[in-house]
């Protein structure tokens, strides 16, 4: 039970932060018997309070401060979601050091890489699907490793925080110090490690907290990587309204948690969005689906059950980020009563440049450029962009550093775009993701694979045909189109395939689709962990085929 000042404090007004850490402090202080972590293990909950929180990272700081190293050293973190990826943040902070977060899907001669360039000295190991894989990946440093999730090392979290001293000098930080390395997950070239000061951060969430408005201390589900810029500014920006956060167990409990958790807020990478639309009309064919949303009685029926199982009932802002999204798919969504708003943004920026702010959301587009933030277009179609949370620069790397911004200061993204006359973007492409056909002609793959992908039987795309006449598809089956003939999938490709070539440029038409048995996945290495395609590697497993599946006489060829 609560106490009565503590109730007060749930609806007292808070305060412009100085930093994540001066958040988590507010509010264990304010509300320290309010629920701060659930984690689920073996289908139970273990739920921690902003105080019990507080008890544990403080111990974990300051075991980090007893090892006797420098002043702002570089301490590693590698886990999946999960409570005590979020103590862990904080006891980084609370120690006065600069967290590395690693992304868990790495092989282990990644993990060593990241190590040994961000030149961490510490390590905390959390949750993880198979240790012993990746462990001949952690360099000669002291490991902290979570016995609740198997993880034995050296030093024993759960043995931390049996310690009895608990008295620590917090190192509060200046907003110019450094908060953090945030390695890039890499669609192409090797991981970067991205500088963010404690600033940065702080002025993004100011930002955010002049478009988004949430109800005090809301639910939020912690499941995309934390690794990644959005989902760490999303936990960031809950510590400052004194959220309460949980996640899933695991892949196969995911829809279950979700919808016991029903967020107050969800963000979604596309490929989630997709798999989501998915899942309904696999139990819903789509001319039932119409029906019941044409009948009155029934409709309101459907779409408050439908937000329920999805987990999306209390939600007062849905998003889609990180990769385009098909405005098919937008329009599917709005017609269950989902509303997605697109954002845009990328780890250099902090996450802020812009967004479909509700209620003006136009589908299409990724909104208007967000408050603070200077745009513009180059000749050549690339966004630039400048605000006052780009990142410090590349860590050891002067030279990408001052390549990726123009003389005037703004961030070169690397995107292509154009604006509407109200201010929207549409990002049309990636620089980097353009080839020539053989006679010198660019393709810009992402629109195409756009369009390709309205077509339920395929799950991915990647446009490829460098030095080809005639670009090719390549695409893997979504589980509606695996429940159909390899006929009646080649007849609904050629048949995409056939209409989306009347609306292109000559030298873009599709000459041939290839359809892959295998989807690209993190485990192979061919999608970040944020699941988007490494399309520089897909192309360097597949181009050696390419000229022989030209010249197939096949439209639609089975590999």
């Amino acid at each position: 039970m609560r106490n009565r000042s503590e109730k007060k404090n749930l609806n007292k007004k808070k305060p412009l932060f100085l930093s994540p850490l001066e958040a988590f402090l507010y509010w264990e202080k304010e509300i320290p018997n309010h629920l701060f972590l659930q984690q689920p293990i073996n289908g139970k909950l273990i739920k921690y309070t902003y105080e019990e929180a507080g008890a544990e990272l403080r111990k974990v700081a300051l075991k980090l401060q007893s090892l006797g190293l420098e002043k702002k050293s570089h301490i590693a973190l590698l886990s999946k979601n999960c409570a005590h990826w979020m103590m862990s943040d904080l006891a980084i902070m609370m120690a006065g050091f600069i967290s590395v977060p690693i992304y868990t899907s790495l092989t282990a001669k990644a993990i060593r890489q990241v190590l040994t360039h961000s030149e961490s000295k510490a390590i905390i190991i959390g949750k993880l699907d198979d240790y012993s894989s990746l462990k001949k990946g952690i360099t000669a440093i002291p490991k902290i490793g979570i016995e609740l999730y198997g993880i034995q090392e050296e030093y024993s979290w759960e043995n931390i925080i049996q310690s009895k001293s608990s008295e620590i000098t917090i190192k509060f930080p200046k907003l110019s110090d450094i908060h953090t390395i945030i390695y890039t997950s890499g669609t192409s070239g090797n991981p970067k490690g991205v500088l963010h000061s404690v600033g940065n951060f702080v002025n993004s969430l100011h930002t955010i907290q002049k478009i988004i408005k949430l109800p005090s201390h809301p639910r939020l589900f912690s499941y995309l990587p934390l690794v990644h810029v959005a989902e760490r500014i999303i936990w960031t920006y809950g510590l400052t309204i004194g959220a309460q956060f949980s996640y899933p167990e695991s892949l196969k409990t995911f829809a279950k948690d979700l919808e016991k958790s029903q967020p107050h807020a969800f963000f979604g990478v596309p490929r989630i969005w997709v798999k989501f639309q998915e899942i309904i009309t696999t139990k819903i064919p789509q001319k039932k689906l119409d029906w019941l949303l044409k009948t009155p009685i029934i409709k309101d029926i459907v779409i408050a059950k439908l937000k329920q199982k999805l987990g999306l009932k209390n939600s007062e802002i849905i998003i889609s980020g990180a990769a385009p999204i098909s405005k098919d798919v937008l329009y599917w969504f709005k017609t269950i009563d989902i509303e997605i708003s697109q954002i845009y943004g990328m780890t250099e920026d902090c996450c802020v440049s812009h967004f479909n702010t509700p209620p003006h959301n136009k589908i299409g587009t990724v909104g208007k450029a967000l408050p603070g933030v200077k745009t513009k277009i180059t000749s050549e179609g690339e966004i630039c962009i400048k605000n006052n949370c780009l990142m410090k620069g590349y860590f050891k790397n002067p030279e990408l550093t001052a390549k990726i911004f123009d003389k005037d200061g703004y961030l070169k993204t690397g995107d292509k775009g154009i604006y509407d006359s109200e201010g929207n973007l549409t990002i049309t492409g990636r620089i980097k993701d353009q080839f020539k056909t053989d006679k010198g002609k660019y393709i810009d793959p992402s629109p195409i694979e756009l369009e390709l992908s309205k077509n339920t039987n395929i799950e991915q795309v990647c446009i490829v045909g460098s030095g080809l006449p005639h670009p090719i598809a390549l695409v893997t089956i979504s589980e509606i189109g695996n429940s159909n003939s390899s006929f009646k999938i080649s007849n609904s490709i050629m048949n995409t395939i056939n209409q989306l070539n009347n609306q292109l440029e000559n030298h873009e038409k599709i000459k041939k689709a290839v359809v892959f048995k295998t989807h690209w996945t993190i485990e192979n290495n061919f999608l970040t962990p944020t699941l988007k395609l490494k399309r520089n590697l897909i192309e360097l497993d597949n181009n050696d085929n390419y000229l022989t599946w030209y010249n197939n006489k096949e439209m639609v060829i089975f590999k």
